[in-house]
Parts: structure tokens; C-alpha cells; sequence
């Protein structure tokens, strides 16, 4: 049932990953890809540094990911990474009156609506059912509804018909698509299930992320993908030159043909480690991936995971915990998919913990 948590139970909203990944360990708790920018990428953002007097003009960098999209410039709003966006939502929707997040999903959404005054519902996704979304779950006088598409930290998917269900007139969608880009289906062209191109649904936003697959994080750089009075509405609520010149540049890049053909590729390459940890981590005894993942991370349950967790610390692994995510508790683990070398290190850990 959608409704607001037991205050004295609630999750901490403000938890990351990168506060688990602490120097000397191995790094499976943050999706960020950690390979070197390449130099399409690289050089344009190291271009800037000899011309930062000039304060910084997004709009080539909006007209580029207007273009990707195919959309007009008017339907872009770049931000500082896509948590920017979430309060951006937050506190220029004033006027929101019954705001639902559907979760397990990333927290930001919900901290950036509570910090700005809002009383937030929550819609728990079953993990029996894969916390898949039953749309019909979705109160119908929800005027602001928050979703993942592939959700942080289930990874799950979810089709964009039942997404595109939940537009209508009154009500603002916000589709958190910043692990779109790592999803791929064999014999689908392009971001399987993204709504990224849909015009046509009344109040959608689309929150997207250059940090995760460019390994973008300290450059802080995303965009909002909407209707453009709506946009126009967020704008005003932004602060003068969001944007740094160097995380325009990096937008400019990545909306290119060069980076979109990369992401596809790298998207496949995922894939296959991807189903390299999830085959290794179903051998595990109690050991349960929860639903298909299908992005840069796989969530499992096993009995004691939270002890399990420091077990790993103290071995030099950092995974990310699950307890922080509402719908989630401290049998819950998220891990990031590496090489396949690294998750059979990390494997042999983990295995060696169970067995103890």
C-alpha cells in the first residue's frame, strides 16, 4: 500500500555508494564506469581549461542533446547531474499535492520532494514479482509520480507502455532513465524502453546522466528531457551558470554519433559480464538476484547480508548495502558489474565468507 514509513524505521535517504566505497578497496558499490575517458571525449573537456574566464553558454551543449533526442533546444534543460533535476522538481512544483515514488529506487528523488516540503507517498514493488511496476498501482490522484527506468538498485527494466500508462493531463511523470544508456536487447536499435523520445505524453520528464557510463561523477553534468513550458518553469528555479564550460563540453561529446555508437557498444560488452556475475552469483548457496537485471549493477539477497557486508570490507571489498533503499532491508546487497576477472575475484571472497 502507498504511505509514507514509520519515521523511526525510515531509511537514510542520504546514503551512497560512494560512502561505501572507501580508498583501498575494490569498488563494487558505485555504478561508474572507471575506464579512461576517450579522447573524443577528453579533449574537448580539456579544451575548456585555457578559456574559463568566459562564463559558460549551454546552448550549443543543448542544441547537441536537442539533436540526439530529436527534439527542439526548448524541450532540454542541462543541470549538474541529474540529482540537480530532482530538486529542481521539487522546488519549483510547489503546487504538487500528492507526490508517489515508486520504490526500491535511487533516494534522491524522495529526499529532494521531503527537503522542499512535500509529503511523499511510496508505491513498494513486490521483490516476489521482480519488483516489477503494476501501473495500477499508481494512485489516481497522484499528481507527481517518480519512477527508474532501469531502476537503481533492482535493475530491472520495466516496459515503457506501462510507463507511458501513467501520463495523463495533471499530473507530472518523472522517468529516471540515468542508467538508460547501459541497457541493451538483441535486435533492438537504440535504448530498449526509453521514453526519452516521446512527445506526445502529457507532463513526462525524462531525467538523464552523462556521469555513470563516461565515468562523469566530479564533472557533474545531466539534462531534463520535457515539455518546454514546464522546463521554462525549472529554469527559473536554477541558479546562474549551473553548468560548468568543461561539463557543457562533455555534453556536447556524448550527444554526438561517435559517443552514441560507443554506448551501444559498451552497452553489449556489459551485458555479457554482466550474465558472467549473476550465472556466478545464482551458484552461491542462498544467493538469490532478484528479477533480470538488466543494467550496470544486479541486486541480491542472502540471509545475514549485512554482516556479509562488513565481512567483505574487512577482505578489501566494498559492495553497496541495502537497507538504505526503502523496500529493501539488510538481507539486500547491490553490486556493480565489472570485468569478468574482477567478479570472479570478488566471487571467490564472497564464497569463502559463506562457507566460513
Amino acid at each position: 500500500m502507498p504511505g509514507q514509513l514509520d519515521a523511526a524505521i525510515d531509511p537514510d535517504l542520504g546514503h551512497h555508494g560512494d560512502a561505501e566505497a572507501t580508498e583501498g578497496l575494490v569498488d563494487l558499490a558505485v555504478n561508474v564506469r572507471r575506464a579512461p575517458a576517450p579522447p573524443w571525449l577528453a579533449d574537448p573537456i580539456a579544451a575548456t581549461l585555457t578559456d574559463l574566464a568566459r562564463y559558460p553558454d549551454p546552448r550549443p551543449a543543448r542544441a547537441a542533446v536537442a539533436a540526439r533526442h530529436r527534439r527542439p533546444p526548448e524541450e532540454v534543460l542541462l543541470t549538474a547531474g541529474a540529482a540537480e533535476g530532482f530538486v529542481l522538481l521539487a522546488r519549483a512544483l510547489s503546487e504538487v499535492r500528492r507526490p508517489v515514488v515508486v520504490h526500491p529506487q535511487f533516494t534522491e528523488p524522495e529526499a529532494a520532494l521531503l527537503a522542499a516540503g512535500h509529503r511523499v507517498d511510496r508505491v513498494l514493488l513486490d521483490p516476489a514479482d521482480g519488483f516489477r511496476l503494476d501501473p495500477t498501482r499508481i494512485p489516481a490522484d497522484a499528481d507527481l509520480v517518480v519512477i527508474g527506468n532501469p531502476t537503481n538498485p533492482t535493475s530491472v527494466l520495466h516496459p515503457a507502455a506501462g510507463l507511458a500508462a501513467l501520463a495523463r493531463p495533471g499530473r507530472i511523470l518523472v522517468v529516471d532513465e540515468a542508467f538508460a544508456d547501459t541497457t541493451v536487447v538483441p535486435g533492438v536499435d537504440g535504448e530498449p524502453e526509453s521514453l526519452a523520445h516521446r512527445r506526445d505524453l502529457p507532463g513526462l520528464v525524462v531525467v538523464r546522466s552523462l556521469t555513470k557510463t563516461w565515468g562523469l561523477a566530479g564533472l557533474r553534468i545531466g539534462y531534463l528531457l520535457g515539455e518546454a513550458p514546464l522546463l521554462t518553469r525549472l529554469a527559473a528555479a536554477q541558479p546562474l551558470w549551473a553548468v560548468s564550460t568543461p561539463a557543457l563540453a562533455a555534453a556536447t561529446a556524448c550527444a554526438g554519433p561517435t559517443a552514441v555508437a560507443a554506448e551501444r557498444a559498451i552497452a553489449v560488452d556489459l551485458a555479457a559480464d554482466r550474465d558472467h556475475l549473476v550465472a556466478r552469483l545464482t551458484g552461491l548457496p542462498g544467493v538469490r538476484v532478484a528479477g533480470r537485471p538488466a543494467s550496470a549493477f544486479v541486486l541480491i539477497s542472502l540471509p545475514g547480508a549485512d554482516r556479509i557486508r562488513i565481512r567483505l570490507r574487512e577482505q578489501g571489498w566494498a559492495v553497496r548495502r541495502g537497507d538504505t533503499f526503502p523496500g529493501l532491508g539488510p538481507d539486500w546487497l547491490r553490486v556493480a558489474v565489472r570485468d569478468r576477472s574482477t567478479s570472479d575475484a570478488f566471487i571467490e571472497v564472497l564464497t569463502g565468507i559463506l562457507e566460513a
